[in-house]
């Protein structure tokens, strides 16, 4: 099937990037904040997909994302809402707990969806594309192949260099690995903004998100914290119906698990994210 890639022309000042919002409300309602103090414009603000996930409110996430009026490429939840079927798509390995928590809150997030929602998600690109200065930057979920693909900063640079290639573009934003970084090589760059839905296995309740800075030379990328109602997340969560041990992450900003890391990322848990 042909990929949908909207380019949306050449931007200018700040670029608000982020990804994963999880169906978390309040981290999405204190980022719109961000963007209005920093004078950021919602056609300026870009998410990497998933709105919907682990957390309690996907209903009013969606319809408060829209009526944002922001920037939003597919991950692979909305595909999967979007074509009705029965799991995240999240390409966890069967079996596992990551795997088990997904047959929680996925049929819990489907069932709360209303069609104006769902709607929405036939909306959606699959890619985005845009100018900053003298960059050709390109929006993929997981990879520009595989909108599952976990690719870490460790992740070889042969596997991220195949993206560059493919859609002839000097900057990469990438989401779905739930892990902010940044990966240069050869004047090109990767850049995961983070997610704001869930904490990033460093110990401390705040997400991350990024601002691509265009109005300084030379073109600079801030991988920032976000900090916001992390303790009313927590008790939303706390319904029955959601997995707990990710209400726990809210609060605690440690991963119930790190099947999908490599080891390099492993052995960063509860440390500090180093920028």
């Amino acid at each position: 099937m042909d990929k949908n890639i909207v380019d949306i022309g050449k931007l200018s000042d700040k670029v608000l990037l982020f990804g994963g919002v999880y169906s978390n409300l309040q981290a999405l309602e204190a980022l719109i904040a961000v963007a209005e103090s920093e004078g950021i414009p919602p056609e300026n603000c870009i998410c990497t997909g998933d709105i919907i996930g682990y957390c309690a409110q996907p209903e009013e996430t969606i319809q408060t994302f829209k009526n944002w009026n922001a920037r939003i490429i597919v991950g692979n939840v909305e595909i999967q809402l979007r074509d009705d079927e029965d799991d995240c798509g999240c390409d966890f390995r069967e079996g596992s707990r990551c795997d088990g928590f997904s047959q929680q809150w996925y049929p819990y997030a489907k069932s709360k969806l209303s069609k104006d929602s769902l709607d929405y998600l036939d909306t959606i690109p699959d890619h985005i594309q845009f100018t900053i200065g003298n960059q050709k930057v390109t929006v993929v979920h997981g990879s520009y192949f595989n909108v599952s693909e976990f690719i870490f900063k460790s992740t070889p640079w042969t596997t991220k260099h195949s993206n560059f290639e493919a859609t002839e573009s000097d900057i990469i934003i990438a989401g779905h690995c739930g892990l902010p970084f940044e990966n240069k090589n050869n004047n090109k760059r990767w850049i995961n903004p983070g997610v704001i839905g869930m904490p990033a296995n460093d110990g401390k309740p705040n997400v991350w998100f990024a601002i691509l800075d265009n109005s300084v030379k030379p073109l600079q990328v801030n991988l920032r914290k976000l900090d916001y109602n992390h303790t009313l997340t927590n008790k939303l969560m706390l319904n029955g119906l959601l997995p707990e041990s990710y209400a726990k992450t809210i609060v605690t900003g440690i991963w119930d698990n790190m099947e999908i890391l490599p080891e390099p990322e492993k052995q960063q848990q509860g440390k500090p994210i180093e920028l």
